[in-house]
């Protein structure tokens, strides 16, 4: 199959990443089903979308003659042989449990064209974990999307031990013509590449607020205004290289003797979380929101958020 092959795009799972993922491909002009297992859930996906639309439009990224015109290209059915049956590519979006998934290709690969790709969104599992069952392992693989994945530029386009070549190839020229940075993870091993890294410095991040070394505000205006404000513009690799490797060799000599290196997450974070204290979504986290209508506060942070990351896409990727 040829890029210009592709033409219908389904996402299954309408939820945080899926709405996203299948608001991108509408924009590239592709025609996208989103599927879910309720009504309640696409009708949501919608509303997030044309929110999303409203942003981008306020914030000059699309014309305001887009908003209709991206969501014309849209359809929702909660019917997964419906949504798939003339699927040139599939990006399962669902929630990040083996056997959900494991079902879900099952189905796939019953239910949709022989030329069909699969991809899944997962974060954490494997392919091995969830698509054994699966013909077609050739034409499967991970495109892992970053919160939010309309805005985001990059996205992970992982191998799997029989993914081909050809596959890859496609896929990444298809993210490309999207306007997405897809960058290929050669092996796949759990987590890939950004989340190792980023969970990383979680794991560093979460001791340094358990110790009560710095507040949560500060940790993070640290983060903002050094080493995150300097990697926007340029990799980890090439700020050693910039600095110099024997200045780094000599940091890390004298650090990773005293950084963090546990294997669990910290006890003060199970507390938080056994505690319902989950973040924007509960009005308390790390910090507290206090937000008398909490639904219309949710979608005030989420859109001001968004409007900073547009700022940064625009500066940082302007095609």
């Amino acid at each position: 199959m040829q890029l210009e092959d592709i033409r219908n795009i389904s996402v299954i799972g309408a939820g945080l990443m899926g709405h996203g993922i299948g608001l991108t491909y509408a924009l590239g002009g592709y025609r996208v089903v989103l599927n879910d297992t309720r009504e309640e859930i696409l009708g949501n996906a919608i509303s997030y979308i044309r929110n999303d639309l409203k942003t981008l439009a306020e914030s000059g990224v699309i014309s305001q003659d887009m908003i209709e015109e991206t969501l014309s290209r849209l359809t929702t059915t909660t019917n997964l042989k419906k949504a798939v049956k003339d699927a040139d590519f599939v990006t399962e979006a669902a929630v990040e449990d083996a056997e959900v998934k494991r079902e879900i290709f099952s189905h796939l690969d019953v239910f949709c064209p022989e030329h069909t790709i699969f991809a899944s969104n997962t974060s954490s599992l494997v392919l091995r974990d969830f698509t054994s069952q699966c013909r077609r392992k050739d034409r499967i693989l991970i495109t892992h999307w970053f919160n939010p994945p309309h805005i985001v530029p990059v996205v992970e386009v992982v191998r799997g031990e029989e993914t081909s070549d050809e596959t890859m190839e496609l896929v990444y020229a298809l993210l490309q013509k999207v306007k997405k940075v897809p960058v290929k993870i050669l092996k796949e091993i759990p987590g890939f590449v950004v989340n190792r890294i980023q969970v990383g410095m979680f794991r560093e991040v979460w001791s340094l607020w358990q110790q009560g070394i710095a507040s949560p505000e500060d940790i993070d205006l640290a983060v903002k205004g050094s080493f995150g404000f300097r990697l926007a513009a340029i990799g980890p690799l090439a700020t050693c290289d910039l600095g110099g490797l024997d200045l780094w060799y000599g940091i890390a000599d004298r650090l990773f003797k005293v950084i963090n290196d546990a294997h669990q997450p910290p006890e003060a974070l199970k507390r938080k979380v056994r505690a319902g204290e989950l973040g924007v979504k509960t009005g308390k986290g790390f910090f507290d929101y206090n937000i008398d209508c909490f639904t219309k506060g949710q979608e005030e942070s989420v859109k001001a958020r968004d409007k900073k990351f547009i700022q940064l896409l625009k500066l940082l990727y302007p095609q």
